[in-house]
């Protein structure tokens, strides 16, 4: 948050802003780890559930909307209020996104239920869980307003990447060895890929973090990806 103004009601706006920007957070990574859970558990109720629950998260999505064209038009922020401003609003799109991810998986799960389990499948809760504490930690660097934190955070999806290639290759090795696997398999490669958004939309919303800590761009550059790995990352079954 900002300094105190000398209109409370401005600070009031901002706070809620910010508040519901944490809210969505919490209901996004919820979100996430059942989306997992009803995978692991071949539970088809919960995601159920999780389709139903997504609602919730484009009523704060709109929210976040509604209050930030509200403080633009009669605030006219400028300067640290600005960047926070135009940060929830782009951290808000990614953690509606993150969340329509997780009804995908949720999606997927259903139709997975219904056929035998598939061996390649036990490195998505592996990619769940690394995703998972990818989101409580930039959430958290979102509230302490830590850009060291989320550059932390930022870095830990270059191992997301390369779990998402190795098991792309294993899937597709399996499907090979029994053509009767490729339906179970798709869904799964689905699911992978998108996990992986998932960390890509993450390492958004660092970005965003630093920009509002530090009113610049960050420029720190992962590892490169070999051309192969960034054609199989680059692939995206479910825009």
């Amino acid at each position: 948050m900002t300094g105190e103004h000398i209109v409370k009601a401005y600070d009031d706006e901002l706070q809620h802003l910010n508040n519901t920007i944490i809210e969505m957070g919490g209901l996004t990574e919820a979100q996430v780890e059942a989306a997992i859970q009803a995978l692991v558990t071949r539970d088809s109720d919960l995601a159920y559930r999780i389709i139903d629950d997504d609602d919730r998260i484009d009523d704060l999505n709109y929210e976040v909307d509604s209050l930030a064209m509200r403080l633009l038009a009669l605030r006219q922020p400028m300067a640290q209020d600005l960047r926070t401003v135009v940060a929830a609003l782009k951290i808000s799109a990614d953690l509606e996104r993150i969340a329509d991810y997780a009804t995908s998986i949720a999606r997927r799960t259903i139709p997975l239920v219904e056929t035998a389990p598939i061996r390649p499948i036990h490195v998505i809760p592996r990619m769940g869980e690394l995703v998972m504490k990818m989101m409580k930690n930039v959430i958290d660097a979102y509230i302490e307003q830590d850009a060291d934190k989320a550059l932390t955070v930022w870095h830990a999806d270059g191992e997301v990447d390369e779990m998402y290639v190795s098991l792309f290759r294993e899937l597709l090795t399996y499907m090979i060895e029994d053509p009767r696997r490729i339906t179970p398999c798709t869904h799964v490669l689905f699911i992978a890929k998108n996990i992986e958004r998932m960390g890509d939309h993450v390492t958004n919303i660092c970005e965003t973090i630093y920009f509002l800590v530090h009113g610049e761009r960050l420029r720190t550059d992962r590892p490169r990806k070999t051309r192969s790995d960034r054609l199989l990352t680059d692939m995206d079954p479910d825009p």
